[in-house]
């Protein structure tokens, strides 16, 4: 073999690829492994390094040497120049746009990881510097002073004496840090009851930070009666500071123990700061079910890239997160109890395919300004475990109004706390040995009918200017401040149209209530049920408007579908129209119906034959059809009465009229034909032969005595055989 030939045949095994030959094997590869398998062994078997005797590294393993070989950076600009870049002029437009709306609880960020924030948020420690810092005392008076004149607030004495009255008049000895009495420390001088550490241990937090590590809507449940204490604004400070961009969301529970329109004031001075719900808690009647219900949808489609979203319940104890949860179930899905501390750990529940609810056990956030009164009022302790409940009876009795106390007790007047204590024994037989009243016995009933709403009692909104509102106050308006009232009224009621109606276009989330429909069971007197004839009036003109929208929206509606059923209609019949030329058209050059005459006894033969003249008038008749297709159908009609006999005229007639029909029919198809492509009837469905093919296997083959058709020989015969 020549060299060329060899050099021929080498390029051919190689596949034409000159560097790599074809013939080559991995090593190790044999007949009982192939190169994928050897592969895999080398895979399991390397990743270790290969010693000599004395230990030392020959052959470090993959990925793990120390020498690193030289490198060259290719030459192109994408690994020099910058990812991402933005002009300042475009930077100022978006930070001061974001600047305006990141505050906003009804707008939402999205995709917040493509936002340069690190360059729209800027640290502001201290707004406005220090007036020494800026100019000292050295710099302003004495020899190396500056300025010729110091700048001074106060020009003149009167100005000075002003201003210090002002300053006098406005100071709270509660709100002064530099007191003794207000300075809080690491330590306290008494130690506070084990029973008022209740919802503040390390296993609560716990869980508390992972019902909202989870959740990407954190709802806060709060009680009606007393919303601003029980907030937890270290955990509303820690989601806006370490999770912005998890929803926040306030649901007022227990609104049926309030007046209509302490909810309503309630929730428009919550809802400045995140969207607020008013809600009560029940399987059977609810309110607020379906507004909570879409608002989670709402939010749900703001996270349409999520394939589901989850919602935690938190806030103290007692307030009805679990409750809740089972309201929106229709079913008891969680255990619940009028006492504080049941829900223990967290619990998973599917509300629906794309939103999961998630129950919290309630949570107490250290507060140095609440007493141990205020601590066991909110509901965060059992009222077996507090040693001297008769301390927290003085505290309910300047809470609640005289009339309440007395209508739900039935006692006319009291001297104090402890003759208020012990009429109530007395009157519901509460005593112990000797005939003494048992006061302990009977704080605890009071606090337990605290606890369950059976006390009326409300704290009362903050008004329009941000001060609070009694109920008193409201039911003591003149009438020129009721006129003042009316035009305010009237002036935010128009803001507020505006506002709703600027947020429906804009697309905020929010969702309108009517708080009249709350069923309040808590009996108030008339004097704090005032203001409900107000919430009334504007809760009729809302629904009014609520509904003359939707009257809009559906008339809106029934017109465009009008639009589209009358151009639907024109289309149809635009194509309705015929056009008999084209009907026709399909006619000419065809053949016309076969018309056959009826046959009658003994008439067979005299039906087949026909004459030389009616046979040359049937070809002259379908030479002329293509000009004439009317004489066409003549000459047909005539060559069926020629081979008629002599019928009556009734018969003729009737078979006339049936070679007319017949006529008609073949137009009428082909006009079906050439003005519709799609076949006008459906197909016959096939048919299958329903009988079975073949025999059965078994009733001719005797496979394990299944022939039971089987003849047996005839034994006498056999006999005979054998004999022979």
């Amino acid at each position: 073999m020549g060299k060329l030939k060899k050099e021929r045949n080498r390029v051919a095994n190689t596949g034409g690829n000159l560097e790599k030959a074809g013939n080559l094997r991995v090593k190790g590869e044999n007949f009982y492994r192939d190169a994928k398998k050897v592969k895999y062994v080398n895979m399991l078997k390397g990743g270790t390094a290969i010693r000599n005797a004395k230990g030392e590294i020959v052959r470090a393993a993959d990925y793990q040497s120390t020498e690193t070989p030289t490198a060259r950076i290719a030459p192109n600009r994408k690994w020099f120049g910058n990812t991402r870049v933005i002009g300042q002029k475009a930077l100022e437009n978006f930070r001061e746009s974001l600047g305006s709306k990141v505050n906003d609880p009804y707008q939402m960020l999205l995709r917040q990881n493509k936002l340069p924030m690190s360059l729209l948020q800027d640290p502001t420690k201290q707004g406005r510097m220090h007036i020494l810092d800026t100019e000292s005392f050295s710099k302003t008076f004495g020899g190396k002073a500056q300025r010729k004149k110091p700048k001074v607030n106060i020009s003149s004495l009167e100005e000075m004496v002003e201003k210090v009255d002002d300053i006098t008049e406005s100071y709270a000895p509660a709100k002064d840090a530099k007191l003794l009495v207000n300075q809080v420390t690491e330590w306290t001088d008494q130690a506070r009851g084990w029973y008022l550490q209740a919802g503040q241990s390390k296993r609560i937090w716990n869980e508390l930070y992972k019902v909202i590590d989870s959740s990407d809507v954190v709802i806060h449940v709060l009680d009606a009666r007393d919303p601003v204490g029980t907030r937890c604004k270290n955990v509303e400070r820690f989601i806006q500071k370490e999770a912005p961009h998890k929803h926040l969301i306030f649901i007022l529970n227990k609104c049926d123990l309030v007046p209509t329109w302490v909810t309503a004031r309630w929730v428009k001075h919550l809802s400045k700061e995140h969207p607020t719900l008013a809600f009560h808690a029940s399987i059977n009647n609810s309110f607020g079910k379906g507004s909570l219900i879409q608002l989670l949808r709402q939010f749900s489609g703001l996270h349409s890239d999520k394939k589901q979203i989850s919602v935690g319940f938190i806030g103290y104890p007692n307030t009805g997160k679990s409750s809740i949860i089972n309201t929106l179930k229709a079913k008891k899905v969680c255990t619940v109890a009028p006492i504080p501390g049941e829900t223990k750990v967290w619990q998973y529940i599917t509300l629906m395919k794309r939103i999961y609810l998630i129950d919290c056990p309630g949570i107490v956030p250290p507060n140095a300004e609440d007493t141990e009164s205020d601590i066991i009022l909110k509901g965060v302790v059992r009222t077996e475990n507090i040693p001297t409940p008769e301390d927290c009876i003085p505290v309910i009795l300047d809470r609640v109004r005289k009339e309440y106390m007395q209508r739900t007790y039935e006692v006319r007047e009291w001297k104090d706390p402890t003759d208020f204590m012990e009429q109530i024994a007395r009157r519901t037989g509460k005593l112990v040995k000797g005939g003494e009243p048992d006061l302990h016995n009977v704080s605890v009933s009071i606090l337990n009918d605290w606890l369950r709403g059976k006390i009326p009692f409300f704290t009362p909104p903050p008004s329009i200017d941000g001060t609070q509102e009694t109920a008193a106050d409201a039911a003591r308006w003149g009438e020129k401040d009721s006129e003042i009232k009316a035009a305010n009224a009237a002036a935010a009621k128009a803001a507020h149209l505006e506002r709703q109606s600027a947020e429906r276009k804009a697309g905020r989330v929010g969702v309108d209530q009517l708080f009249r429909k709350i069923r309040v069971v808590t009996d108030f007197l008339p004097d704090d049920l005032e203001n409900d004839k107000d919430l009334k009036e504007e809760e009729r003109e809302k629904e009014a408007q609520m509904i003359a929208t939707k009257k809009e929206v559906v008339a809106l509606a029934e017109e465009r579908k009008k639009t589209r059923k009358a151009a639907k209609e024109a289309a149809l019949a635009a194509e309705e129209i015929t056009d008999w030329d084209e009907v026709f058209s399909s006619v000419v050059g065809e053949e016309g119906p076969v018309v056959e005459a009826p046959i009658i006894a003994g008439e067979e033969d005299s039906e087949l034959e026909l004459s030389e003249e009616e046979g040359d008038e049937e070809e002259e008749g379908d030479d002329d059809q293509e000009d004439k297709p009317v004489e066409a159908a003549a000459a047909a009609t005539k060559k069926a009465k020629s081979t008629l006999p002599a019928f009556e005229e009734e018969d003729i007639g009737k078979y006339l009229f049936d070679s007319l029909s017949n006529l008609w029919d073949h137009v009428s198809n082909q006009r079906i034909v050439q003005t519709d492509p799609r076949k006008s009837t459906k197909d016959k469905r096939m048919t299958t032969n329903k009988r079975k093919v073949g025999v059965h296997y078994y009733e001719t083959a005797n496979v394990k005595n299944r022939n039971r058709s089987k003849v047996k020989p005839d034994g006498g015969a056999n006999k005979k055989k054998r004999r022979a």
